[in-house]
């Protein structure tokens, strides 16, 4: 059976490399009776690879259970998966099967298995490792033949640094690696979810299916899509319920797309009506505004270290105790490279009137970008220096001493 086949036999719509590879997977394992663990953000579709893979296995023929751990309260969770006996706990008027033994010959998916306490973390390690399990309230062993296949969209390997997942657990599980792609990994896919979705809908709501034109496909294929293809589903039918008009505009579409700061999207551009704010170039300067302390300050305190040498231990101490912290924060690619050694005394050998010039010369250019905002933000709130201040992010008596600095009428 291929990939294409595959896919059609379980209606999954999309042909990127990240899917067809876990497809891929899937079909592989599915043969043997290795444990999987299929991992992925919520709403990538991670429970159809055990359907897959009991389908195309062995046993087929037999039962196929599919819990979600998250759903079931942590006092009845070992009772529902290993079953009970008569009395053992209040309210177990008579003894039951759980899914284990229901399950037996077949397969069991524990969907969200990471939220699975960690005493019943234990009784599943024994499954895995022996095929035996004890029922709640009973000291007999059974035995049972159950595949077992688990997904998560948790960082197991985080969880387990925390204590909340068992390691031995996660290596067992994680015999088999099946990683579901996001929703955004699958850009050229997004459109045909779409109209997949808007089919269904149009058939189920008994109305005509709504449609998308270029500029809103592409704002539909850039969106980051943190709920992935449930999202997508839930958007398109709000749309095909709500709206009257079929063909849908970008500024349709975006009212139905929760802003996040991790979307490239194309922005709606403002008019110059509507627009009030700063532009990207202006808060630039803000920001360049913002620094202008922190730079002087620290080229100052480099200029001291020169100028007066290492005579006082405890101040060099505290100084390059600082300039490493500063160092160590800049992101790697701003860094000199690692053959690249600046020492203090080779800094003292080579300042001269220059470095003095330099630092001069650069905080002129940043006096002056300052002036313009500060200019800016005063005509923007017609003079009204608590606004104004409030803007710039400032406090109003620096701004006070900022407007007397520049001479400003």
């Amino acid at each position: 059976m291929t990939i294409q086949q595959i896919k059609q036999r379980f209606g999954i719509i999309g042909d990127s490399p990240f899917l067809n590879r876990a497809i891929d997977i899937a079909m592989q394992v599915a043969p043997t009776d290795l444990s999987v663990l299929i991992t992925g953000e919520s709403g990538t579709g991670k429970e159809i690879m055990p359907q897959i893979i009991h389908q195309l296995s062995s046993r087929k023929h037999g039962q196929y259970i599919a819990v979600n751990c998250g759903a079931i309260p942590e006092g009845t969770i070992d009772s529902e998966l290993f079953g009970h006996e008569k009395g053992s706990f209040t309210g177990a008027h008579e003894s039951r099967k759980g899914y284990f033994e229901v399950a037996n010959g077949g397969t069991i998916f524990l969907d969200e298995v990471a939220e699975l306490p960690l005493q019943t973390q234990v009784r599943l390690l024994r499954v895995l490792e022996t095929g035996e399990y004890i029922k709640v309230g009973s000291s007999k062993v059974h035995k049972t033949n159950v595949r077992i296949s688990a997904a998560t969209n948790v960082n197991i390997p985080e969880a387990i640094k925390k204590g909340k997942f068992r390691e031995d657990l996660y290596y067992r599980l994680n015999t088999v690696p099946i990683q579901m792609p996001a929703l955004r990994e699958r850009e050229d896919d997004i459109n045909l979810l779409f109209r997949k979705f808007a089919s269904d809908f149009s058939e189920k709501y008994k109305m005509p299916s709504i449609k998308l034109n270029e500029k809103t496909q592409e704002i539909l294929k850039k969106y980051f899509w943190p709920g992935n293809i449930r999202q997508l589903k839930n958007v398109t039918e709000q749309i095909s319920i709500i709206e009257n008009s079929r063909d849908i505009e970008p500024e349709t579409l975006m009212k139905y797309l929760p802003q996040d700061n991790k979307s490239t999207f194309p922005v709606l551009l403002k008019t110059e009506e509507q627009s009030g704010d700063f532009s990207e170039r202006e808060i630039l300067y803000k920001v360049l505004f913002d620094m202008r302390k922190d730079i002087t300050d620290l080229k100052q305190l480099v200029f001291n270290i020169i100028q007066n040498g290492e005579s006082n231990s405890t101040e060099h101490e505290s100084s390059t105790s600082l300039i490493k912290k500063i160092y160590n924060e800049v992101p790697s690619y701003y860094k000199p490279e690692p053959s690249i050694q600046i020492h203090t005394n080779e800094l003292s050998e080579r300042a001269d009137e220059n470095e003095e010039h330099e630092i001069l010369e650069e905080s002129l250019s940043l006096a002056g970008t300052e002036m313009e905002l500060i200019k800016k933000a005063l005509e923007k709130h017609k003079g009204k220096r608590k606004y104004a201040a409030k803007e710039l992010g400032i406090s109003e008596r620096t701004l006070y001493r900022k407007i007397k600095e520049y001479d400003f009428k």
